[in-house]
């Protein structure tokens, strides 16, 4: 396995843009714990903590499209400086606001147009795109590599996140989440030579929206984010109603260490489908596999079990994210491409909001474990809407997807 990942990184620059990468990453993995801790433990209200955090990912929605558009357009180096720059007044106004007991309300201000921070992830697997654009194998390593660091920022991201706020003060989350993004982001900039030329728009091509493969692939990334949301919320719910509510965040970690080890395997497969195809299995596997935390809970089978079974369930998310990012690299032009990626990441994230909200009301109102019929659904759903949309994912892309030579203009930039 090593040696097969150890190829990716033959070409120089790469560590590094991967390190940079990753400190972007693991700062927006931090943010939602550290802002939620920060206004509770300050304002004593989970309810108002709640509010500003679902305007931040409102506005996440929003603003990653918006991001992207500015990235094919201008470059990364110039986009992801200045929107790091751009969110640093009000992510500096919002820590103010709540250290000093500001009114309610400048929380409500500083926190969306503080949450739109560039698309580190989309910003890399953009570069190993256009690094391996000859190289479909190698391509579908990356993103299964890069798959896994996102499971692996999402484990330790809140767990860092809450380790801080606790030890030291309620805004030290927060804070290091800020200066590591704008660590992140110059360091980040500072990788010129690998950076994906800037190509030019075609007359009348229209925007991202124009590709039929992309409007098909989005319900079902909105659907595998209802999964996670719901599954999130669920394991806490359940393990706080069995008396172990400090297990909710090991429990959670197992979810994400199974996907990360999907991943990694799921990397080394050589090639014999086609993305479309890869994506079916990818969900086939994932609604089957999140039957497993359903039975489990609804058995009562305790604790010891449900952790085996999120670990299994989490080993079915990674193949379906991986084949999903390779759709949009190959529906949506190169021109197009942190557009088209930064919308996926959206539909992710409005996803996880709807599934978090739901998967709270049903943990509320039902029986303990009931909740685990939601992410069980949002699979089975995800699967329905992949099968619906494979006959128009396995027609070619009408405009060049990532990977075709263009001329590059910006040349200097």
């Amino acid at each position: 396995m090593l040696t097969s990942y150890r190829r990716l990184f033959a070409p120089p620059g790469t560590v590094a843009f991967t390190l940079a990468g990753l400190f972007g990453r693991l700062s927006i993995s931090m943010t939602g714990v550290g802002v939620v801790v920060m206004i509770a433990t300050r304002r004593d209200s989970y309810a108002l903590a709640g509010a500003v955090s679902a305007t931040g990912v409102a506005a996440v929605a929003l603003g990653l499209p918006l991001l992207g558009r500015l990235v094919d357009r201008y470059g990364q180096r110039k986009v992801a400086v200045r929107a790091v720059l751009a969110a640093a007044v009000p992510y500096t106004g919002l820590l103010l606001c709540v250290h000093y007991g500001a009114p309610a309300w400048t929380y409500f201000l500083c926190w969306p147009a503080a949450s739109v921070q560039p698309n580190f992830g989309g910003m890399v697997r953009a570069r190993w795109a256009h690094l391996y654009r000859d190289d479909p194998d190698a391509r579908h390593l990356a993103n299964s590599f890069e798959q896994a660091l996102d499971e692996l920022c999402f484990m330790a991201g809140p767990v860092l996140s809450m380790l801080l706020c606790t030890s030291f003060f309620p805004e030290a989350g927060l804070l290091a989440a800020g200066l590591l993004s704008g660590v992140g982001a110059l360091l980040f900039a500072a990788q010129r030579r690998t950076e994906p030329p800037v190509r030019p728009v075609a007359r009348g091509a229209g925007g991202v929206w124009r590709s039929g493969g992309l409007r098909a692939v989005l319900p079902v990334f909105l659907a595998t984010g209802v999964a996670f949301g719901s599954m999130e919320v669920t394991t806490i719910a359940y393990s706080d109603a069995l008396g172990q509510r400090a297990a909710g965040g090991g429990l959670l970690a197992l979810v994400a260490a199974g996907s990360c080890v999907s991943g990694l395997a799921f990397g080394l497969i050589r090639l014999r489908r086609s993305a479309p195809a890869r994506l079916l299995a990818g969900t086939a596997a994932m609604a089957v596999l999140l039957l497993l935390p359903t039975a489990a809970a609804l058995s009562g089978a305790g604790l010891a079990v449900l952790a085996a079974a999120l670990f299994a369930a989490g080993s079915g998310t990674a193949p379906t994210m991986v084949a999903g990012m390779t759709v949009v690299q190959e529906a949506v032009p190169e021109s197009r491409l942190n557009e088209g990626m930064s919308l996926a990441v959206a539909g992710i994230v409005v996803g996880i909001s709807a599934g978090s909200a739901l998967g709270g009301a049903i943990a509320q109102h039902s029986a303990p474990g009931t909740g685990y019929l939601v992410p069980a659904a949002a699979a089975a759903s995800a699967l329905l809407l992949t099968l619906l949309a494979y006959r128009r994912l396995r027609q070619p892309a009408s405009a060049p997807a990532a990977g075709n030579s263009a001329v590059p203009v910006g040349a200097g930039r």
